[in-house]
Parts: structure tokens; C-alpha cells; sequence
């Protein structure tokens, strides 16, 4: 069997893949939990159903310019989609791992949002450069933000690997298959970005393993989805534990401060009321049987 045929038959099979997963989340009720990733598998879906006919059966019913200009924005938007959804269940995964430590949950949404934020605003700077045109622009931007997200959700799958136990996960737990998943794409991602210059021809021995490498990742969803999980462990952390401090430390953070006088107070600064009261107290403590 030739490459061509071999990378025929994975892009083909990709949205059968995509679409069982979708299923069986609907299945699993977990669509609205894990709503990032469905929207994820449904671009993937939708992609192919607009680019793998327009690059097959669009001969003779457009011209060759239409259709390349058609296929170029689709694909590339899809890819962007594709990279900021991504993010999307980066995200998504840390508040499910973090769910019972509010503090650090709180803290770990800020920061990945500043984290996103720098990642887009990077892929945008680093795609302009001299002599740069629309097209360029936008493909080296996207891929740009592509391999961000790869090496973002690379730490997220080293983030759930050190601390699936303490937050009482086990390796069968979704998060931990999930994570998987985006992280043999992000792999994949990659090593597409660093060898794209070499593989002159669609038909290349890595674009064999690049499908392999996405229809892998769903599969490995699929099993995670279709198989039971456990129940998640109650965390009991020992008041040394640096999980414990630094979610009590990101509690206190944003809180009202306390507020403490200083310095001399004067009779004026009291209600009558409240010097009715001090001056009866004063009068039971110089006088304890005094009714």
C-alpha cells in the first residue's frame, strides 16, 4: 500500500472517529462538561466536510483559483478554531483538576488567562515581519499560535502527571485521558512545525504519522469515554503540604483587608450609646457584684 493510499484512508477516517467520539459523550451526558473538546472534534468534522470534497470533486464546477483561495481560508481559519479551542480545553481540565482547591483554581484561571493573552498577542507580533503579505501573515500567525498551545498543553499533561494523586485522581480518570490526547497532538504539532520545510510532498512518511498521531489521540478519548471511571478520592493533604498553603494563601487574595486604629481615640469619635455601654462595663469590672 502506497503513502497516498494510506493517507487517504486516515483522512477518511478521522471524522468516522471524531463522530463516534461525539456520540458517545452524548451518550455519557459529559457533552456540557466537556463542552471545549466536543467543539474541538465538531471543527475537525466540519473541516473535513468542506475541504476533503473541494480538493476531490470541485473540478469542473469551479475554477482552479476559486477553489484554492476557498480551501486556503477554510483550512487556515479551521487550524486558528482549532488552536484557540484547544486552549479552551486546557482550561477547561485545570478547573476540573483544581475543582477542590478553590483558591488555587481561582489563581490558576488568572494566570492561564494572562497566559493566553500573551499567546495570541506573540503569534501576532512574530507573523509581521518585512515583505510579509496577507496570506504569509495569516499563515505564519496561526501557526504560531498553534505551536504556543502545543507547549502549553504539553505542561498541562506534565502538570497532571505530578499532581494526579494529590488531587485525588487516578491515571483512569478523563482528565488524565484527555490530556493524553492533546498531548500526542501537541507532539505531533510540533514536530510537523519543525519539519514542514522537509517534506516536500503530501505524500510523506510523516504526514502518514501525523494521521496516525491524530486518529491515536481520539481513540485514546474514545476509550477513556466508553470505559468507567472511578470515583475521585477524597484529598486529605497534611497541614506541611504546599497545596494546602498556597490554596489558603489564594484564598486570602482579593479578600476586604482588616482594618486596625492607630494612635489616640477621643470621646468624640464614640455615639452616646456607645459610651453608655463602655462606662457601664467599666462599672461591673471595678465592680463585680454591682447589679
Amino acid at each position: 500500500m502506497s503513502n497516498k493510499v494510506l493517507i487517504e484512508l486516515l483522512t477518511c477516517f478521522e471524522p468516522l472517529v471524531c463522530i463516534f467520539a461525539l456520540v458517545l459523550m452524548r451518550q455519557r451526558n459529559q457533552l456540557r462538561q466537556f463542552a471545549f473538546l466536543a467543539a474541538f472534534l465538531l471543527t475537525r468534522i466540519l473541516s473535513f466536510a468542506v475541504l476533503y470534497p473541494l480538493l476531490n470533486f470541485s473540478s469542473g464546477y469551479v475554477s482552479l483559483n476559486t477553489a484554492y483561495a476557498i480551501y486556503f481560508y477554510v483550512y487556515w481559519s479551521t487550524y486558528a478554531i482549532e488552536a484557540v479551542l484547544g486552549l479552551g480545553v486546557i482550561y477547561s481540565l485545570y478547573n476540573l483538576a483544581m475543582a477542590p482547591l478553590k483558591g488555587l483554581q481561582r489563581l490558576g484561571r488568572l494566570m492561564f488567562r494572562w497566559a493566553g493573552g500573551i499567546a495570541i498577542a506573540l503569534a501576532l507580533t512574530m507573523a509581521f515581519g518585512p515583505h510579509v503579505t496577507g496570506t504569509k501573515f495569516i499563515m505564519r500567525a496561526v501557526t504560531q499560535l498553534q505551536q504556543t498551545q502545543s507547549v502549553l498543553t504539553l505542561c498541562m499533561l506534565l502538570f497532571v502527571c505530578l499532581a494526579i494523586r494529590p488531587m485525588g485522581l487516578s491515571h483512569r480518570s478523563k482528565i488524565f485521558g484527555i490530556s493524553l490526547g492533546l498531548g500526542v497532538l501537541a507532539t505531533a504539532d510540533l514536530v510537523s512545525s519543525a519539519w514542514l520545510g522537509g517534506s516536500p510532498t503530501l505524500t510523506s512518511v510523516f504526514d502518514v504519522l501525523n494521521g496516525v498521531s491524530i486518529c491515536f489521540a481520539v481513540a485514546i478519548w474514545i476509550a477513556y469515554f466508553a470505559l468507567p471511571e472511578p470515583k475521585r478520592r477524597m484529598i486529605i493533604l497534611p497541614t506541611t503540604s504546599p497545596f494546602l498553603r498556597w490554596n489558603q494563601i489564594s484564598l486570602a487574595l482579593g479578600d476586604e483587608p482588616g482594618f486596625v486604629a492607630l494612635g489616640e481615640v477621643s470621646p468624640e469619635m464614640f455615639a452616646p450609646a456607645e459610651i453608655e455601654v463602655m462606662r457601664r462595663a467599666s462599672l461591673k469590672m471595678n465592680h463585680p457584684l454591682a447589679t
